[in-house]
């Protein structure tokens, strides 16, 4: 696989399907490189006989549809080229898509409401003079904005504290009208100040929620009367993580209950009604601090609706590791699915709330496969999926599971490696699983050890597209889950708490060895390190410890805790929480602390907008190398934040692939790498 060949990946969203269950829908999304930017539309899915799917939407962004509770309309996000995502709706069949909503800032995410074709959805609500809402006022020219929280910017978003996410209500529009014409210009209607602007068949939308709080999650109850949502509203919102369920009503304007009190000491991440009077959801528990988030395992938890209601807790937090971005669900029967983190794979699980502790939670998907939604209707469910030769399909899950898609067949036939999974007993007898990937033929060749982000993060059996890339460039490429990582226990992941670059320093490193001695293919004496965020901070630490490797990348590192205070949009529990806050046990751990003693050549990647490593830890990084004569190079890249090489602009994507591959032909240098990098400008 090619840096180019990003182009030839598709991903795919939670699916939806059609409540007499012959379909799904799901939204395939691409990297395009002429539009540089991500192009998809929603594709139909037979679930019975031979699928073969086929595109039922032709817009340029579309994403995270939804069937009407009836079957009959289809809702779904589209957005335009440099545009935010609208609701829209269209008639189940096909036709023509009808706009529902004009959000200054976008729509976010969206429910039905059962039994009507209301929905609500979620959208940041600018604060007014902000956000081009008033026209011809550029961002520069905005009034200034006075901070009175210590969490004000998140990354990928920029400001918050003046853009809350709010829940509206809207009713959609008929797409069975006749169509809306735009009036024609009129003396009359100059004279009156009427303009066509003042014509529109976008239905007004009725806001839910109010308050100087966001929302995060939606869950309409059965009877449509209510929608449960995530909220901070607690007095020490500003210094601790958790979260509580209020419940909103749809009609009474301002009519609000707390499901769920900040005194539960949990971060809740996902809900959905279980009966009329109780719900569940997906969290954490964050200690008495209400700080405590190193590697704490999300649980499924139930609680009821009434005042007073105790939560309980599901699921074992040490066995049991839920990703909440895979959504939460509820069956007819009672048991809840939700997705379980467990060795480089994501399982799909049923969780019986009546038989918490041996015996709750069955596996639905067998399998080397890593599942990232789903969607439910009576005994059937449908899964979104990535594995080692897909960024993703649709399968239906069960005792017989049957993949229903090949969306990945191209990125296939371009040529990909198949990883080897490995486990290396460390020094102390610890067993550290990671994967190999080597290129074809007898080697040896030359080796790059990836270090993953987090770290409560894992590597997973999916495709990786960078690993990909290094290995059509003549790389053999090692990486594993250290201690530190999610998928392995809770106490896999706690152990590094304030004693980074430890015990996952030497299980990395102790990988590298096991790979290294395991095949005369990969050069034991060529080999190269680099990583991102957490990566970016082991590999910043590990060559200031070790000096074998030939070169180094840091990219998008947590390099400097002390300066990583106040500059972060997490800044003000992460450090605390990771490294502590004494300062020598801090230091301890810092890389920028030793950074004198770095002699391997570095580049240091990082993004103008990263508010999550923000740039300045890689400036410092870069100029501390640079004042001690290390041969380093920084480079930047303007627009992209901390998410630049999983959903930057594809453009860039390719460019940093392409810097990425002239830094190792410069310092560990492949046959395959120099055909690759022919012809280009150096740099």
């Amino acid at each position: 696989m090619k840096a180019q060949d990003i182009a030839l990946l598709r991903s795919v969203s939670r699916p939806t399907i059609h409540p007499d269950a012959s379909r799904a829908v799901v939204s395939v999304q691409r990297a395009d490189l002429d539009a540089d930017d991500y192009i998809g539309q929603l594709w139909s899915v037979a679930l019975e006989g031979e699928p073969q799917p086929r595109r039922v939407t032709r817009g340029h962004s579309d994403s995270q549809p939804r069937f009407s509770p009836d079957g009959a309309l289809l809702g779904f996000l589209r957005r335009s080229p440099g545009g935010r995502g609208q609701l829209y709706v269209v008639d189940a069949a096909g036709g023509e898509p009808v706009q529902v909503t004009t959000a200054a800032l976008g729509v976010s995410d969206f429910r039905w409401r059962p039994g009507t074709h209301d929905l609500v959805f979620l959208a940041r609500v600018p604060e007014p003079g902000r956000y081009g809402t008033v026209a011809g006022l550029t961002f520069e020219a905005e009034p200034a904005r006075r901070i009175l929280t210590r969490r004000y910017r998140a990354n990928g978003v920029g400001y918050t504290v003046d853009r809350r996410a709010h829940v509206f209500l809207v009713a959609a529009p008929d797409v069975w009208a006749e169509p809306h014409a735009a009036a024609a210009p009129s003396i009359d209607a100059a004279s009156s100040g009427a303009s066509a602007a003042d014509h529109t068949s976008v239905p007004d939308a009725r806001r839910i929620s109010s308050g100087d709080y966001d929302h995060a999650g939606l869950a309409l109850s059965a009877d449509g009367l209510s929608v449960l949502t995530v909220s901070a509203r607690h007095a020490r919102r500003d210094r601790d993580l958790c979260a509580e369920i209020w419940r909103l009503s749809l009609d009474s304007a301002g009519d609000c209950a707390l499901v769920l009190s900040a005194e539960a000491q949990l971060a809740v991440s996902a809900l959905e009604w279980a009966t009329a009077d109780s719900v569940v959801f997906l969290a954490s528990d964050v200690g008495k601090s209400g700080r405590d988030f190193v590697a704490r395992n999300t649980s499924a938890y139930s609680v009821g609706t009434s005042a007073g209601s105790e939560p309980r807790r599901l699921t074992d937090p040490e066995a049991i590791d839920l990703d909440p971005s895979g959504g939460l669900s509820v069956t007819p029967a009672g048991v809840v699915l939700a997705h379980n983190t467990v060795r480089g794979r994501v399982e799909i699980v049923g969780i019986d709330p009546d038989r918490v502790g041996d015996g709750a939670v069955t596996n639905l998907l067998h399998g080397s496969h890593v599942a990232t939604a789903h969607d439910v209707l009576g005994e059937t469910v449908v899964v979104a999926v990535q594995h080692a030769g897909s960024w993703g399909e649709l399968m239906l899950a069960g005792p017989r599971p049957r993949l229903l898609t090949d969306f990945s067949a191209s990125i296939r036939e371009s040529g990909i490696c198949h990883p080897v999974e490995t486990v290396v007993t460390a020094g102390d007898g610890y067993p550290v699983h990671g994967w190999i990937l080597a290129p074809e033929g007898p080697g040896p060749h030359p080796v790059l050890l990836n270090i993953h982000g987090g770290p409560f993060a894992q590597y997973t059996v999916a495709l990786l597209d960078e690993a990909q890339i290094y290995v059509e460039a003549g790389y053999a490429v090692v990486m594993c889950n250290p201690r530190g990582s999610a998928g392995y226990g809770q106490a896999h992941g706690r152990v590094i708490r304030q004693a980074m670059g430890t015990v996952d320093m030497t299980d990395v490193l102790e990988f590298l060895d096991g790979a290294l001695a395991s095949s005369d293919a990969l050069d034991s004496a060529r080999v190269g390190i680099m990583g991102g965020s957490y990566g970016g901070y082991l590999t910043a630490w590990i060559i200031a410890h070790d000096h074998r490797f030939a070169a180094s990348i840091v990219e998008r590192g947590f390099l400097d805790p002390e300066a990583f205070v106040g500059t972060s949009d997490i800044g003000d529990f992460f450090g605390e929480e990771y490294v502590g806050t004494d300062r020598e046990l801090v230091v301890s751990q810092s890389p920028q602390a030793v950074v004198d003693e770095v002699t391997t050549p570095t580049l240091v990647l990082h993004s103008e907008q990263d508010y999550r490593c923000p740039l300045s830890q890689g400036e410092r990084y870069y100029a501390a190398l640079t004042q001690a004569g290390v041969p380093a190079e920084l480079v930047i890249f303007p627009g992209e934040n901390h998410e630049l090489s999983r959903s930057g602009r594809p453009r860039h994507r390719v460019q940093r692939s392409e810097i990425i591959l002239d830094w190792w032909a410069r310092h560990l240098p492949t046959t395959r790498n120099a055909e690759i990098n022919a012809g280009k400008e150096p740099r």
